[in-house]
């Protein structure tokens, strides 16, 4: 949900960059067409303005490219992050449940111990009771 904004803000971008291109186009197409000047003339403007659109959209093709490698670049970080983090927690759970193996085990070895020292002292008042 943190990267809600940020999405956001991708897609504003992007759809103010189509609608830019798409303005310029039909602007520059208008101002042509309704320009007065003669056919010759038109159709050189028209190649001219068509050029420059044709190099404007390699521009923004190539920061498109730039852009998508950067976060192609992020999201690998990010993985290799959370991969290394769930494997640490990972490990940790298993360290945890060897050493609670071993506490239990330390725990079962004193509580048979307290029940012996018991069942030998209750079978010592037994005695000194039937004596």
């Amino acid at each position: 949900m943190a990267n809600q904004p940020d999405q956001n803000q991708n897609v504003n971008g992007k759809d103010f960059l189509i609608g830019s291109i798409i303005g310029g186009v039909v602007g520059a197409s208008v101002a042509l067409l309704l320009a007065p000047k003669s056919g010759r003339e038109l159709r050189t403007s028209l190649n001219e303005n068509a050029g420059y659109v044709k190099d404007r959209a390699n521009e923004w093709k190539d920061v498109a490219y730039e852009k998508s490698s950067e976060w192609r670049e992020k999201a690998t970080v990010k993985s290799q992050d959370l991969t290394k983090m769930m494997k640490d927690t990972t490990d940790s759970f298993k360290n945890r449940g060897k050493n609670s193996d071993e506490e239990a085990e330390k725990a079962a070895e004193e509580v048979a111990r307290a029940i012996e020292e018991a069942a030998d002292e209750i079978e010592k008042e037994q005695e000194e009771n039937k004596a």
